[in-house]
């Protein structure tokens, strides 16, 4: 669970965008839209292989 502390004279504004960089950075998001529909065991897999081929392209200097 993510928590975000509000000084006393900080505003909602900036507490807002400090909780939605660690929504953000947490990967909360990914993982809802992943969730919306059942994944398969195989399609898991899928898109793991996938997401490992693009990060070792990505560190090669590869275009992605």
């Amino acid at each position: 669970m993510l928590k975000v502390q509000v000084g006393k004279t900080e505003a909602v504004d900036s507490a807002y965008r400090r909780l939605m960089k660690k929504v953000v950075k947490g990967g909360v998001i990914a993982e809802v839209k992943r969730r919306k529909r059942f994944e398969s065991r195989s399609d898991c897999k899928k898109r793991r292989k996938k997401a490992t081929i693009r990060k070792e392209r990505k560190r090669m200097g590869l275009p992605v």
